[in-house]
């Protein structure tokens, strides 16, 4: 895809400097910027780069004042670099702008869809699937019976989508994410034989949810998983049954949420971050990478360590851990001198 220098202004209601014909086709850094590249300066650090780049546009700031000469065209906005993330959402946009059913796929005759429904090679959908419009499903995705995906939703190859599930607007399931497996439930009978416990459950994921690639997500054994609105998950990220996850919270790649846990809303949650299940955590917290979580989180708390503690305590706690066998000599050494008194005596 080709834009020319007039086009992108008129997305960024900028200002061009230079050639309003010049066209770009690809996006690069504008320290490795090439002719047919379009790239931004909004850092100082980087205003060099500028003289030397080969980039065929780059958007700056409005107040940027040229010092030297350039041989490269310059679109003017308020703030490069929300304009140059604001470009790359149009053009993510343009990219993934497929419709149409490719050959070969499996719908069944019971499958409702929308408008501008694209449906990759290899996909199978079963029956009473609910699809929205503009419903985006990349080859070699799995959905099963009576799942409903809301409109605008995109589900990236190689995605499995089981029964019952149900998907909001405006998310993406990206490559390799499991929705809806079982969750890890089974009773130990008195001869030590683990006896499965049928997950009858569903998981329910709300609107503008992003699920990274290979996050697992289970199926409630009674009643839903349940993911609210604006929650970000990180890729390699294991939610167990029956947990939910307050809207707007985001979690980094690797952490695992045992079943039955509570998190609350606008939490930020580091990666390989362990919790275990049946506990709540509140609103506004920030778990630090790599803790353990072991009870209950209030509100408002920023915690780190295995098992949590406070961060600050953490911190404090680290210093003294780091001089642990400086403080063990010195107390051995005190311990000798406090023995030669006593046997002075």
């Amino acid at each position: 895809m080709k834009f020319t220098a007039n086009q992108i202004a008129e997305i960024l209601d900028g200002e061009i400097d230079g050639n309003e014909n010049t066209e770009v086709y690809k996006l690069s850094k504008i320290e490795e910027g090439e002719e047919g590249s379009l790239t931004f300066l909004s850092n100082p650090k980087y205003t060099s780069f500028l003289y030397s780049t080969k980039a065929s546009i780059v958007i700056v700031n409005k107040g940027f004042v040229v010092e030297n000469k350039i041989e490269t065209t310059l679109i003017k906005v308020e703030d490069a670099y929300a304009s140059f993330s604001k470009l790359l959402e149009y053009y993510n946009e343009v990219k993934l702008n497929k419709i149409g059913i490719e050959k070969p796929t499996h719908i069944s005759d019971t499958v409702k869809i929308g408008e501008n429904l694209y449906l990759g090679a290899f996909s199978y959908v079963s029956n009473n699937v609910i699809l929205g419009d503009n419903v985006k499903i990349y080859p070699n995705v799995f959905i099963g019976d009576n799942v409903t995906i809301g409109s605008n939703t995109t589900i990236f190859a190689g995605a499995k989508i089981y029964s019952e599930t149900v998907i909001g607007e405006n998310c993406a399931i990206h490559s390799g994410a499991i929705i809806g497996a079982d969750g890890f439930g089974f009773a130990p009978s008195a001869d030590g034989v683990y006896n499965k416990i049928p997950q009858i459950g569903n998981v329910i994921i709300e609107d503008n949810v992003d699920i990274g690639a290979a996050t697992t997500i289970d199926r409630a054994t009674l009643g839903s998983t349940i993911i609210r609105k604006g929650v970000k998950l990180d890729n390699q990220i294991q939610v167990a049954h029956n947990v939910e996850i307050g809207k707007n919270t985001v979690i980094a790649a690797q952490t695992g949420i045992a079943g039955s846990t509570k998190i609350g809303e606008n939490c930020m949650i580091g990666g390989q971050v362990g919790i275990v299940g049946h506990i709540t955590i509140g609103d506004n917290v920030r778990i630090q990478a790599q803790s353990g979580i072991s009870r209950n989180i209030k509100a408002n708390d920023v915690i780190q360590g295995t098992p949590a503690i406070g961060y600050s305590d953490y911190n404090k706690s680290y210093v003294y851990f780091k001089k642990l066998p400086e403080l063990v000599a010195k107390l051995n050494s005190l311990e000798k001198e406090l023995k030669e008194l006593k046997d002075l005596k």
